[in-house]
Formats: C-alpha cells, structure tokens, sequence
C-alpha cells in the first residue's frame, strides 16, 4: 500500500486512479479536436485550453471517487464499476456546467464537454477491461510471510482469501509460542536462516502474529529480516493499515501510545478544518434554508408537533451540546424510553423516512456545524445515556470524543448505520481509526464518499 497523509491507499487503486485521469485528460483533447475539426475552425495552441481540460479531468475525477468508483466492489466487478463510472461522468459534468453557470468562460464548450462525456466513459471503461484481462486483482498484492500459527495467523489467513484483500501470505511459521491453528505453517526449527527464507518465498513484509508474551518476540530472527531490507511489522498496525478500522480483540493501550497517531503536528490542519466549516456552514444555511423550510413544512402537514427534533448528544472531549434535526419520527417514538433505531423503523413517517434516504434530516446540524460544537466529519454524536452505556461495555470509546463529532464520518461511510451494541463495537473501530489518523486528505476523501452513501444508501436508517 502507498501511505498518503497517514492514510494508506492499495497500490492497484493509486495505479488505476492515476492512469485514469490521464486518460481524461485525452478525452478532453480528444474531444476538443474532434469539434473543432466539425466546425472547420483552427485547432490553437494546447496552452490556450489546457486549463479547461485540466478542469475537466480534475471534476470528472473527482466525482469518481465520490461514487466509489475506486471501492473494492468497483475493482471486481466490471458492472458494478460500469454503474458508477456513468453516474461519475454524469454529475462532474452538472458540476463543471454549474461552475461554467457561475463563472462564464471557465469550461470546455457544452458541444466539447458532451463529446468528451462520450470519449471519457469508453475510455474508463477499456482501462479497467485491460487491467481486469492482462493484470487481474493478484499482480498488485504483496506477498507476506507470518510469524506465528495460532488464532492470530488464521485471521490473517482468512483476511487474505478475501477478494479485495491486498495481500497474500506466501507462509506461516511456527513460533510454537501458541497452539497450532494453520496446519500448513512451516516449524521454525526447519529454517536455518529465517533472512534467506523470506527471500526465498519472495515476501516483502514479515507480520507478527504471536501471542501476548513477554520475551517471546524472536528478537535474532527480527534483525536478521530487518538487515535484508524487509520490513516488519505488528499484528494491530497490519490490521489497521488493511481493513482501515483499529482492531478492539487486539488493543492495548500501550499500542495507542507508541504507535504512529495523535500528532500534535496536525494543530494547522485543524484550523483548517476550522475555516472550512464555518465558510461551508454559511453557504450551505443559505442555499439550503429553502429546502428546509419546505420539508419543514411538510412534516408538520403529515404529523402533529414541531417540525425540528432537539436533542442533547456527547460531543468534544464529553461535552454535552444541542443537537438540531428535521423530526423524522413520531413525537411518541420513545414514549417507552430511548432506544436504537431499527431496520424499517415503525416510529419513523412516511416523509421522514423520504428525508433519511436524502439525508434532508441531517441540514438543520449545520447550525451546530457553525457554532463549533460539531464539523462536517468526525465520529457521530450518540446520547448521553447511550454513551455511558457503551463506555462500560466497549474499551476506549471515550477516545472517540478526542475530536469533534460530524454530520458524516469514516464509520458513516464504512458501515451501516448502528443498532446494538455489536454495531456500536464495529464503528468505534472506524472512529477511532479515524481519530488517530486525521488528515485533511482523509476529510476529503469522507466528504467524496458521502456521496457515493446518498446515492446508495445501504446503510440509512
């Protein structure tokens, strides 16, 4: 994987993405001297509208990973990814045409852009007929030697014959520090030199999956990994790096504490972020007062009581803010006390239940957004009662609050929305993934994604 922004990216997807816009860049090209030639007129200097196919490739790129163009369904099915590729180029060119609106001059002609529209899909479309025909999903993983057999060496094991796994195992070796689970792992009283091994099974990183124990690592066999230029690495940062969650059967704290995260460095990114939330909160309030004032509307024509739900969730550091939504339920939905919302949710209206597949519920919390108690990305906000609930039960949940909560986040995107405490579990993974890792890049990346979750939303409720 190539690590952008503490964010790690599989090498298949960087390759594809690059390669892609690219060839947006052709289509742009292609397209201007298509029309051109149509019209009779002089080609010109590339210089002169070099920055409008820039544009071009740049939006239509961009709306490409917003759709999940570069999600692991995409890279194994070619009609998945036929699916969103045409919703990609479909709303990058709304996007340049809008921008076109604002800012006349700025974009290819609309006869320039419908012909690159064309070009760009079948373009797109024969890059990934290449790569799944000559490459396949097997050339871009790399090969890992595990050192262990037990609980932990079939986890990874099993990670590996996942179809978007980006690793495969080339062996196990047994430390004989647990018992055996892989059958087929290798006794490391039959190695002489664990070094030439791995050279030998052509691995480029060795994992630790041992047990827990101390002075068990086998600290002569590290160096002699390390020495031959293969890096080595531990069983909860591999876990991390590969399903992009922090694993909570394998946490410790003193992992937390040692491992790369929490960088005080990232206090310019959170001005940053800062900035952005209040200039987005402003120009979302006042192009989208309209369309709340209209669903408003029609919440209270479909039911009785206010329009807008108020709640008191946990936010930064544990403190308790006002939450703002359009009411998506039954006044009486918890007559009976809180609880979690489920699949095909009784309590929720038939507007509401329009207004959650949009996400129209979540605009009021702008409002939060703009005063500062919560940012557009950022683990959700749960209830106070929830939250000391879940504290008992789940370890280090309360490392979540170490960032501002969001209207959406890396958990909103990864997984569905939750509904027990085993969901609750599977989410802080996500969260905390993300409050360890947060980078501006990775901000942008949720915000593209979100997206692809209105689009098809899998996991609204």
């Amino acid at each position: 994987m190539i690590r952008l922004f503490k964010h790690y990216i599989p090498h298949n997807v960087v390759l594809l993405s690059l390669v892609d816009l690219v060839l947006l860049g052709f289509a742009g090209e292609i397209a201007w001297r298509v029309r051109v030639g149509q019209i009779g007129s002089n080609i010109g200097a590339f210089s002169e509208r070099g920055s409008e196919i820039a544009g071009f490739a740049v939006f239509i790129w961009l709306s490409m990973i917003a759709v999940g163009s570069y999600s692991p369904e995409a890279l194994r099915s070619l009609r998945f990814a036929t699916a969103r590729l045409f919703v990609a180029v479909g709303l990058g060119i709304i996007a340049i045409s809008f921008i076109n609106f604002l800012v006349p001059g700025t974009a290819l002609w609309r006869s320039v852009l419908l012909i690159a529209m064309v070009v760009a899909t079948g373009l797109l479309l024969g890059n990934r007929l290449f790569a799944a025909r000559t490459m396949g999903v097997q050339t871009f993983r790399r090969r890992i030697l595990v050192l262990g057999a037990g609980a932990r060496a079939e986890r990874l094991r099993l990670l590996s014959q996942s179809p978007d796994s980006g690793f495969v195992v080339a062996a196990f070796v047994d430390t004989g520090d647990t018992r055996t689970v892989v059958a087929d792992a290798v006794e490391r009283s039959n190695i002489a030199d664990l070094g030439k091994y791995v050279e030998r099974v052509g691995a480029t990183e060795v994992v630790l999956a041992l047990q827990e124990r101390r002075n068990s690592l086998p600290l002569k066999d590290l160096l002699r990994v390390k020495t031959k230029g293969v890096h080595v690495n531990d069983f909860s940062s591999f876990l991390e790096r590969e399903t992009g969650r922090v694993d909570l059967d394998t946490l410790n704290p003193s992992w937390l504490i040692f491992s790369d995260g929490f960088s005080a460095g990232r206090r310019l990114s959170s001005m940053g972020k800062r900035t952005f939330d209040v200039l987005v909160s402003l120009l979302i309030l006042i192009v989208g007062l309209p369309l709340i004032a209209i669903f408003a509307v029609l919440v209270k024509l479909e039911s009785e009581g206010p329009a807008f739900f108020r709640q008191i969730r946990v936010g930064l550091y544990g403190q308790n803010f006002e939450v703002i939504k359009l009411r998506s339920m039954r006044t009486d939905a918890e007559k009976n006390g809180a609880q979690w919302a489920e699949k095909d949710d009784p309590r929720i209206t038939r507007v509401g239940r329009l207004i959650r597949k949009l996400r129209i519920d979540e605009l009021p919390q702008v409002w939060s957004v703009l005063k500062g108690e919560m940012s557009f990305v950022g683990p959700r906000p749960e209830r106070p009662n929830f939250v000391s609930e879940l504290e008992q039960e789940l370890p280090f949940y309360a490392e979540r609050h170490v960032v501002k909560p969001g209207i959406t986040g890396w958990a909103q995107i990864n997984y569905p929305y939750g509904a027990s405490t085993e969901d609750a579990r599977h989410k802080l993974e996500y969260d905390l993934y993300y409050a360890k890792n947060y980078t501006p890049f990775l901000d942008l990346l949720i915000l593209l994604q979100t997206a692809r979750v209105i689009l098809w939303p899998d996991g609204a409720r």
